[in-house]
Parts: structure tokens; C-alpha cells; sequence
């Protein structure tokens, strides 16, 4: 688990959608400070506008005639694929891919790239694990991270990394369990069937199993785990350089970033075997090759109706861009306080910066007129044709005008939802921990079916791990979160709420903070510990400030969470499976799904695209990074860099760009070719590609990678983590399956 920012930067909520929340042209140095354009709305809309002019629809799998889809893997469009790119892959390709890709719990992407548990994922995606292992003495963010032998791998207190092991479609059970049903029933009958599904395929707590919701309900597939909770760190380098550019570069082409780390998943004390990974490809990705993207990407709502879409626009969205500009700019006035300030909150700044930059992005693509227009005539089409077959008008009768009144409904408490439920207005860790055990006390007393979803017994070893986990809680850094937060709850819900006034009248927001925080010993493990095997009775009994804060407004969070649970979701679940089915007899699986955090396979190619009248390359080099550099942050490379530089081969590709189609949540996604091999790693896309929730842009739209041969090229001659090296070079490169 992250540390919170998700009270700031989380789950946006439209209607029962949720919202994610996740980095050549060689220009001249003059160049470098242009301003970059918004994405233009034309590339989006070429393809929906199209269908929506025609006088006769065409079918709307027809609009997949380049690189767009995250799609899954037990329905892989092998043959359009093959139309496109000249590539079939075989089903034993396709296991091969599944195996050896890795999802990081918490949001991330990874891959298994060798035989003893090695994995490769992001330094931005380790660095929850990097930034807990460091202390004021030894400081791994600053100074990077090498275990020269196995004995040196450090133990990741919180991360957890599985390996989907099966697919299994359980649709049908799922609908019969809720057929007939409406509101509050339908909820609690898919709540109940949902659980029942995961508790019989969850057997130990070496599995995990989660029932996932596809095509917005009108699928449900059970994805069945190996959980892996001993995960250690092997290397990272420098952040300067794994974030070079820092946040102007963020988002943006060419990019200069070695932005990788590995990780080593164990198995009872021993490196883990892992017969199936990813061999590498020393020679990486060259001009117009062939590329795939196996990863988790985390949400997109490109499936959303026009209703949920207006919402985020003029709702969700500007409201969570203010929060997210004014914690920035409280953490960072806070890091300039000194050393220690800027070591504990760089991390916790760099997830409000990218959130900020990225949701910018996607509200400015939702008022382009163009693209707005596009969705409305997309949702008009479905509907004609729709309405077309008797059958199909009476099976969605009612359904987007339901979703409508359902987002309607949700707007006269959705304040209150956030600030609560949500807890965006107590951003701490401690608040976390404490909301966390006590509603494990309670809900563990009730029938498995009956509880929160996140505290069934198949999530168990989840939220048991992170109620234990070890990580250090730094108190000025909690207190000043906590402020800010209580502040934008006394301000949202007014001084006069009944909440508000209980908590806030006599200490106020900055008072309340300071008490709880260092009056709280949850920072304690062994506390937790205690709270939480002795159940029920010793949460109740206990006197924790922090637990008697999340008690306070526990009641009224819950009661909101119910109403949304009963008269939005359930009501947009249930009617967005309508649709989905609709379109199911439609098109069939021709149209893939939006992301869910599961496992998706895209595939694109190596290619540049044009900006302001210029063509933009595909790759950056080695060379390019030492010629941007200014020695002053975000601008400055780290003195392992400087000194290596003489030994480095300067025309060497660093980062590249691709089509594939990516989202939040592919961080650490491997970069592989028809062989299967790695040639690299995706760390971010560039700004054409920050309206990819909603739309595709096939012109413009880029995922961003670091170069395998930039890899080996650090580790060989900046690093020196030959240990590392020689055993992703004793894999070698396959020659295909």
C-alpha cells in the first residue's frame, strides 16, 4: 500500500465509476523551454465522428483499425492483430506472457525476469519500499540502492506482488444471483455472491482471488493469484535520475529517466524459482518494431455514458484539481524546511504532482467540444441500433436515464461522501490505521457475505498485512496533513455541520491534529498488533485518540457509504449491465473492456508523431540527458552519472516511444517484442496521451519507456550491479514460442 494520498488524489466517483488515478525529438536547448500544447481534440474524435456522420452505422468494431485496446488475454484479438501487424500469437505465447507478468498490490505493473524471482518494475513504483528502508543516516531515495549479494536484498515492509495464475468467466452465477433484484437487493445479492466466490477459491493465504467486473458488469471473471508478501529490494538507482526533469518533464517526450528498480519475490525464506519469465533483449526496440505491453492498467471510462462523463467534467474533476494544487503546495513548503522534511515528503510530493499534471490532462481532452460531441454521438448510435431490435430496447429500457437520475442523486451528497466515507478530510496514515481496525473489529463479527467488500476472508491476508505493516509514521509530516485536511472538511461541509462542530469547535483543525497525532500510539507496532488479535473487545476499550477520532464520524461515514452503495451504484451497476449485454449482441468481444487493474495485453509499434509542425523521434539518448542537464534540480544528474560519463556509450538509446495503447497502472509494464523478450520498461506516456481514460489517440498518443540497453548500459557502467546484470544476461534473448 501507498501511503494515503488517496484522501487528495484518489478515487474519483461518477455515478459508480471510478477514476483512476499512476512519465526522439532531439531539440535544441532553446527549445527545450517551449510550452507544450494541450492535446488536439482532432485525433480523438476522427474515428467516432465518422460513424456518427454515416447515414447507415457501420459496425463500431469497424473504428479498431490501429493500435487502440488494453485487451484481455483469454480474449486477445489475435487475427486483427495479425491483420495489422503481421503477428499471430499462439496460445502457448499468450500463457507465457500471463505468467511472467506481475502486478505490484498498490497500483503498479512489474515482470518476472528471471528463473530465482527477480522483477523488474519502476523506481516511482518502488518507491514506497525505497523511502521506508531509508533512514537520516543512509538515504536510499538520494544515494540509490545495490545488494551486492543475496544476504544485502532488503526486506519491502508493505509491498506485496502476485502472478495471476487463471481466468475463469462466472457470469452467469453472477446474474442469476442478482436477476430480478433492484437497489439495495441487487447490491447486497452481488456483494454476497461475489464474496462466496472468493472465499471458495481462496484456500490459503498464498492465494488471492478477486471477482472483476468487465464491460461495466455485463462479464464477470474470477482471477486467481499467487501472492507473493516477501518482497525485497534488490536496486534502484538515484531518484535524480529515475526522475530527471522532475515534474516539467513530467508527462512530456523526449525524456531522460532511468526509471527502473528491481525487486526479488521469496518463497519461504529463499529466492523464489519462476519457471516462466521474460528473457531480455540486450539490443532493445528499434525504429517501427513490433511491441507489446503487458500490464495492470488501473481504471479507464471509456465506457462511461454521457451522464457519469458530465459529471467528471463539471464536477469530480475541478474539485479534486483544487485539493491536489493546494497540497502541493503545502508539501512543498514543507520540504523546504530541511533535509529530513525534504527526504519524508519527496515521495508523497511526487504522487500529488503527477495526479495534478495527469488530471489536468483529462479535463482539458472532456471539454474539448469535439470529443465531448463524439461521446454524445457514440451513446446516440448504440441507442439506434439498440433500438433497432425489439428485443434489445426492451432490455435496456429506462437503463441510461436511470444512470442519469442515479448521478443526480449521488450530487445532493457527494461532498459529504468524499470528506467521509472517502476521508478525504483526515489525510493520515494513522487515521488509516485506525479506520482500518476498527472496522476490522466489526465487520469481522458479521457473516462473511453480509461485510465490506475489503473485509471479507478472502481479503484477509491483505488487510492483515497492511494493519501490521512496519513502516515508519513520521509525526510533523502526519500533523501537517492531517491540518490541511480537517481544514478542507470544515470549509466543504461548513462550520455548522453537525461533524464539523463536534470535532473542530474547541481545538480547531491545526489543535485537533497535533493531539491525535502525537498523542496516538498506533505509530506503534506492537500496539496495532494487540488492537488487532484482541478483536472487537480491546478496539472498543481502547482509548487512542486517533481511534476515538475515526470512531466519531464512523457512523455517519457508513450511512453514506450505504446510500451510495444502494441508490448509486447498485442502480448504475445493474443498468450498465443492461447496456453492456446490449452491446454484447452486438458486437460481441470485438470491443475490449475497460481497465480494472487486471491483465491486459496492448500492442503498438516504435514510432514518433508530430508536435507544433516537428517531428518527433522516437528515441533519447545517453548523449542528450549529459546535454540537458544544468546541475540544478530537477536538471541534475547524480555524480555517479558525471563520473561514468567518459565510459558511457552517449549515442545509446535511453528512452523511446511507442503506440501502445496505456493508462495509469501500467507503471512497470514490460516492453516486449514477438519473441517475447523485454526491451524495455514503461514508466509514463507523453501529454497527448493524458485524455486516455476516455479516449484513444492513434496520431499522437504515446507510451513512454526506458530502453532495455539503457538498462544494462547503468548497470554495467554507472553502477557496476554486475550481479544484476549477469543474471538477466544468463537468460538470454528467446528466439520465440
Amino acid at each position: 500500500m501507498t501511503r494515503p494520498v488517496f484522501r487528495i488524489i484518489g478515487t474519483i466517483v461518477a455515478a459508480g465509476a471510478l477514476g483512476s488515478c499512476v512519465h526522439p525529438r532531439e531539440p535544441k536547448p532553446a527549445a527545450c523551454n517551449q510550452p507544450r500544447p494541450v492535446a488536439s481534440a482532432t485525433p480523438h474524435v476522427q474515428v467516432a465522428a465518422k460513424y456518427a456522420e454515416a447515414e447507415t452505422p457501420a459496425p463500431l468494431s469497424d473504428a479498431l483499425k490501429n493500435d487502440e485496446g488494453m485487451w484481455l488475454l483469454n480474449d486477445f484479438p489475435s487475427q486483427r492483430l495479425e491483420q495489422l501487424h503481421g503477428f499471430r500469437p499462439s496460445e502457448e505465447w499468450l500463457r507465457h506472457v500471463q505468467l511472467s507478468s506481475a502486478r505490484l498490490a498498490g497500483g503498479c505493473s512489474g515482470s518476472f525476469v528471471s528463473l530465482h524471482g527477480l522483477v523488474m518494475t519502476n523506481h516511482h513504483c518502488a518507491s514506497r519500499c525505497i523511502e521506508q528502508l531509508s533512514s537520516t543516516r543512509r538515504d536510499y531515495m538520494k544515494l540509490g540502492f545495490n545488494a551486492q549479494a543475496e544476504q544485502q536484498e532488503a526486506k519491502c515492509p508493505e509491498m506485496e506482488i502476485d502472478q495471476l495464475q487463471s481466468i475463469v468467466d462466472v457470469t452467469e452465477r453472477v446474474h442469476q444471483a442478482t436477476a430480478g433484484r433492484s437497489g439495495a437487493a441487487f447490491h447486497d445479492a452481488l456483494k454476497a455472491e461475489q464474496a462466496s466466490i472468493e472465499t471458495e477459491c481462496t484456500k490459503n493465504e498464498e492465494v488471492r482471488c478477486d471477482v472483476v467486473s468487465l464491460y461495466r458488469g455485463g462479464r464477470y471473471h474470477l482471477y486467481k493469484y499467487q501472492r507473493f508478501q516477501d518482497v525485497r529490494l534488490v536496486f534502484a538507482p538515484e531518484f535524480a535520475t529515475a526522475f530527471f526533469g522532475g515534474d516539467p518533464d513530467n508527462f512530456m517526450f523526449p525524456r531522460y529517466d532511468l526509471d527502473v528498480a528491481f525487486l526479488r519475490v521469496y518463497d519461504r525464506g529463499k529466492p523464489a524459482t519462476t519457471s516462466e519469465y521474460f528473457r531480455w533483449s540486450p539490443a532493445g526496440a528499434a525504429m517501427g518494431d513490433l511491441t507489446f505491453v503487458a500490464g495492470h492498467p488501473w481504471r479507464t471510462s471509456r465506457e462511461l455514458t454521457v451522464a457519469q462523463l458530465i459529471a467528471l467534467r463539471d464536477h469530480a474533476l475541478p474539485e479534486r484539481l483544487l485539493h491536489l494544487a493546494e497540497a502541493r503546495g503545502i508539501l512543498t513548503e514543507y520540504r523546504r524546511k530541511g533535509a529530513e522534511q525534504q527526504r519524508t515528503a519527496s515521495s508523497l510530493l511526487f504522487g500529488v504532482e503527477n495526479s495534478l499534471k495527469a488530471l489536468r490532462g483529462r479535463l482539458a481532452v472532456l471539454r474539448e467540444p469535439d470529443v465531448f460531441a463524439a461521446k454524445v454521438a457514440a451513446e446516440r448510435e448504440l441507442r439506434t441500433r439498440v433500438d433497432g431490435n425489439p428485443q434489445l430496447k426492451a432490455l435496456t429500457a429506462g437503463a441510461l436515464a436511470s444512470i442519469e437520475q442515479a448521478q443526480s442523486r449521488f450530487e445532493t451528497f457527494r461532498t459529504e461522501y468524499r470528506m467521509l466515507e472517502q476521508a478525504q478530510g483526515f489525510w493520515s496514515e494513522l487515521f488509516e490505521h485506525a479506520r482500518r481496525l476498527l472496522r476490522i473489529a466489526d465487520e469481522s463479527k458479521k457473516p462473511n457475505a453480509e461485510r465490506l467488500r475489503e473485509y471479507t476472508d478472502a481479503q484477509r491476508a491483505v488487510y492483515t498485512k497492511q494493519a501490521l505493516s512496519p513502516s515508519v509514521i513520521h509525526d510533523e509530516l502526519e500533523i501537517l496533513t492531517l491540518t490541511y485536511s480537517l481544514t478542507k472538511l470544515r470549509e466543504e461541509l461548513g462550520v455548522d455541520n453537525e461533524i464539523v462542530a463536534r470535532l473542530l469547535a474547541k481545538e480547531g483543525p491545526a489543535g485537533l491534529a497535533r493531539r491525535v497525532v502525537l498523542g496516538s500510539r498506533l505509530k506503534d507496532i506492537r500496539f496495532r498488533k494487540a488492537l488487532f488479535e484482541g478483536g472487537k473487545a480491546a478496539v472498543d476499550t481502547a482509548t487512542d485518540p486517533m481511534l476515538a477520532l475515526a470512531r466519531q464520524v464512523d457512523s455517519s461515514a457508513r450511512a453514506l457509504r450505504k446510500e451510495y452503495e444502494e441508490t448509486v451504484e447498485a442502480v448504475t451497476t445493474k443498468n450498465s449491465e443492461l447496456i453492456a449485454q446490449a452491446r454484447f449482441a452486438l458486437f460481441g468481444t470485438s470491443l475490449y473492456p475497460d481497465a480494472t487493474a487486471t491483465l491486459r495485453l496492448s500492442f503498438g509499434q516504435v514510432l514518433g508523431y508530430e508536435e507544433l509542425g516537428k517531428s518527433i523521434a522516437p528515441f533519447s539518448t545517453f548523449g542528450r540527458a549529459f546535454e540537458r542537464a544544468t546541475g540544478i534540480e530537477p536538471f541534475a544528474l547524480p555524480k555517479s552519472w558525471l563520473d561514468a560519463k567518459p565510459k558511457l556509450a552517449l549515442s545509446s538509446p535511453l528512452n523511446f516511444c511507442t503506440t501502445n495503447d496505456i493508462i495509469g497502472g501500467n507503471s512497470g509494464s514490460p516492453v516486449i517484442d514477438r519473441a517475447a523478450n523485454v526491451v524495455g520498461v514503461v514508466f509514463d506516456g507523453n501529454i497527448y496521451s493524458l485524455g486516455g481514460d476516455y479516449v484513444y489517440d492513434p496520431i499522437r498518443s504515446r507510451a513512454v519507456a526506458v530502453h532495455s540497453a539503457a538498462i544494462v548500459e547503468a548497470l554495467d557502467k554507472i553502477y557496476r550491479a554486475r550481479r544484476v546484470l549477469d543474471e538477466l544476461r544468463s537468460s538470454g534473448p528467446a528466439t520465440g514460442l
